[in-house]
């Protein structure tokens, strides 16, 4: 497939630079903060994204002197792999960088706040990071507030946004009693890949694709995100989510709305929330006959994990979106642990034509292949593929599968200046811009949804690790079947 290169690089269009800021980092001492915040927000300040003036305020149960989070900090970009430590960018990085312990109380992150706030002058914006366990976060908003500092401040707040319509309700008050809804961030990673972004510029900047985009050309919609990993000594958070809670009602539904959502009247924020947030609105409540839990063989003897479990590891479901656009077009939802392959697939199979006018051999040829369809890898850098039925070379009729590809990777050049998920989010808090954060009325909508297979579930069907979970999924999609990662190579 041929395509023109583009000289553009990821980062050119987030020039804008945020204004000054005191940023509270929770949980800073913890995987989270080494493995992907702290080399984030270093990566921003390399590239020119953080704000010209900043304070970084660490913060965790455990007090540590400045220099050993600083010490913390500069291994955790090191390992990272990000960019290197050149000398003034993490001289300058390093500077900024403050410690203060909450074991013994917040009245000590009061003050390091205000003192922060006072070395920038002015008026600094003031961001709160929650990277803590939910009942920690409560917890931390709740003495946040006592302290006044969520009056105009922001806060991101890390999955899971509740386990229940009842618990995303509470947690929802919560944190409307310290932050205004506006100022709330609801952070999905996913969202801020590169790949989920561009199903907005493909439907809506691409005069090709939106007039098909729709009942009348689409037979059916698949996202799925099979994991090879295992739940990794997570076990006691396994038990308490499960695939169905910690994949489906954040990432899956929130893909799904990306893909479904009506044309917006802009770009702006507000405007694409609008329209994600009808698609949740006109989804029917899940029945639990178009669910299939599975559990991986071994998932029990996994430390943390009731000997009697059936929490899922693997999650297929089949979604209606009831509106004039959607109408009788199912998608299909699937994610699982210990799975044979690893990939983030978005999948658009085509109705096949309204009458069949090739040989018989040319029927049993597309009847074998499916669909002809577009393919999404949202994984990074991701690319874009087209899988189709094209005439095979030679004096007969003969069809073949063909393939047309886009790579991010080959047709933008490298990488260097590229966002990783979390720090698009994180510069995109920092400028209020929220196109990639839902709201409290759409994450308390997909729990509704949700309800009558959180309250029912079917059980769950051991599968063997390394295979594509329980046949029961492929019995789910009949007559259609599963485009598998290895069908789009």
């Amino acid at each position: 497939m041929s395509v023109a290169t583009a000289s553009a690089t990821a980062a050119d269009p987030a020039t804008e630079v945020p204004q000054d800021q005191v940023v509270v980092l929770f949980g800073a001492t913890g995987d989270l903060a080494k493995r992907k915040l702290l080399p984030g927000m270093f990566h921003l300040a390399q590239v020119g994204l953080m704000p010209e003036r900043f304070r970084i305020v660490g913060t965790a149960r455990n007090a540590i002197e400045v220099d050993e989070f600083r010490e913390l900090a500069r291994e955790a970009v090191e390992a990272s792999g990000r960019r290197s430590l050149d000398g003034e960018a993490w001289q300058r990085f390093a500077e900024s960088l403050r410690f203060v312990g909450v074991g013994d109380g917040f009245a000590g992150l009061g003050e390091e706040v205000d003192a922060a706030r006072e070395e920038l002058g002015g008026d600094p914006g003031l961001l709160f990071y929650l990277s803590l366990p939910p009942r920690a976060a409560a917890g931390t908003v709740e003495q946040i507030g006592e302290l006044g500092l969520g009056r105009g401040a922001r806060v991101i707040t890390e999955k899971p946004f509740g386990t229940d319509l009842a618990s995303a309700r509470e947690l929802n008050s919560l944190l409307h009693s310290v932050f205004d809804e506006n100022c709330i961030y609801r952070i999905d990673h996913y969202l801020g890949r590169e790949a989920v972004q561009n199903l907005l510029a493909l439907r809506f900047a691409n005069g090709m694709f939106e007039p098909v985009w729709n009942r009348n050309h689409i037979d059916h919609i698949q996202i799925d995100i099979p994991e090879t990993l295992s739940i990794e000594m997570r076990g006691s958070f396994y038990e308490q989510t499960g695939a169905f809670r910690d994949m489906v009602v954040t990432h899956l539904f929130q893909v799904l709305g990306f893909v479904a959502m009506e044309p917006p009247i802009s770009l702006e924020p507000k405007a694409l929330g609008i329209e994600r947030e009808k698609v949740f609105d006109s989804m029917t409540p899940l029945s639990p006959d178009d669910v299939v839990r599975g559990q991986y063989a071994g998932y029990r003897d996994e430390e943390g994990v009731a000997e009697d479990s059936d929490t899922e590891t693997f999650v297929a479901v089949k979604a209606l979106v009831d509106n004039w656009r959607w109408e009788g077009v199912p998608f299909y939802l699937r994610s699982g642990k210990r799975m044979a392959q690893n990939r983030h697939l978005l999948t658009v199979a085509f109705k096949q034509p309204p009458r069949r006018m090739f040989p018989l051999d040319c029927d049993q040829i597309a009847e074998s292949f499916g669909h002809d369809h577009l393919t999404f890898e949202l994984g990074d850098p991701g690319s874009i593929s087209a899988s189709f039925l094209a005439k095979v070379p030679g004096p007969r009729m003969q069809l073949g599968e063909a393939h047309m590809r886009f790579s991010y990777a080959d047709n933008f050049g490298g990488q260097e200046q590229s966002l990783d998920p979390y720090e698009r989010l994180i510069h995109d808090v920092m400028l209020g811009d929220r196109t990639l954060f839902t709201s409290s009325e759409a994450i308390e909508r997909l729990w509704e949804i949700s309800t009558p297979v959180l309250e029912d579930p079917p059980a769950a069907i051991t599968y063997e690790p390394g295979s594509w979970g329980p046949a029961e999924s492929d019995a789910l999609i009949a007559p259609r079947r599963w485009h598998l990662p290895s069908d789009h190579v």
